[in-house]
């Protein structure tokens, strides 16, 4: 299975109970893939929940009667924003092998729909563009990174781990190659610490986030993502105050702990 079907299938699972998120994810799947077999199943499930059972013909004459009666307030909400990504990824998306490149999209058939995506998309802080390729419009992110959030915004946390991984392992060979006057077990021993450290401070992001720890280790797990292999010394002098390199080790093992806890 490729990384692509891979996202699609942890999407597919995704069951907001809210209705104004299920209406929103219904709506994108309708509005860019309402003839797609293969999301028949989906696309029913929801409708059943919402509208009970109807034809396909009614479907859309009640989603189109719904979008129109409540077109100001459905993409109001974050988490309407959310469902809707989902429900476009799921209609129209893919994400390359992160092995091989980074890059996520959305096809489009009309400009207005791509433009709408591009806008749900800056909303969350991700630079999103729009590149027109024969017929149709293309919605794109082309960095890590920004697919990392993506895959956030939309749920898909598995697929998010993954990518990150691969990332994490790139970033480190990167790291390695240029590291060039070190001693290889030393380098080993660096990396292999600040894997550990980023992979626990993601699985914890992914199960309560980063917002619930306490300021002191929200700092260092913030600092610790967005500095991947510095050195502990250097990771403190980023700190707001300053902290020795002691203090930097003590705040990482409190993380590797609460990620133990949390049942990494």
């Amino acid at each position: 299975m490729s990384f692509s079907s891979e996202v699609k299938a942890e999407l597919a699972r995704q069951n907001d109970s809210k209705r104004h998120c299920q209406l929103a994810e219904l709506a994108a799947l309708e509005t860019l893939a309402p003839d797609h077999a293969h999301l028949a199943e989906k696309r029913m499930t929801l409708a059943k929940r919402l509208f009970g059972e109807v034809t396909q013909e009614e479907l859309r004459a009640r989603i189109s009667e719904q979008m129109i009666q409540h077109r100001e307030q459905l993409l109001k909400r974050s988490c309407c924003k959310r469902a809707f990504l989902r429900g476009a990824f799921l209609a129209s998306g893919s994400i390359s092998d992160p092995q091989k490149s980074y890059h996520f999209e959305i096809v489009c058939q009309q400009p207005q729909q791509a433009q709408l995506l591009q806008e749900l998309l800056v909303s969350f802080e991700l630079d999103a563009k729009i590149v027109q390729r024969k017929k149709y419009h293309i919605v794109y992110l082309k960095e890590g990174a920004q697919i990392v959030d993506a895959l956030n915004v939309m749920g898909a946390y598995v697929a998010l781990m993954n990518l990150e991984n691969v990332r994490i392992l790139k970033e480190m060979r990167g790291s390695v190659n240029r590291i060039v006057n070190c001693e290889t077990a030393n380098i080993n021993k660096v990396v292999g610490a600040a894997y550990r450290q980023v992979e626990d401070i993601r699985y914890i992001q992914s199960r309560i986030g980063l917002d619930e720890l306490p300021p002191s280790l929200r700092e260092m797990a913030l600092l610790r993502l967005e500095y991947p292999d510095t050195s502990l010394k250097d990771l403190g002098e980023l700190c707001d105050p300053p902290v020795g390199k002691s203090g930097v080790n003590h705040r990482l093992r409190k993380l590797a702990e609460l990620a133990k806890k949390l049942g990494r």
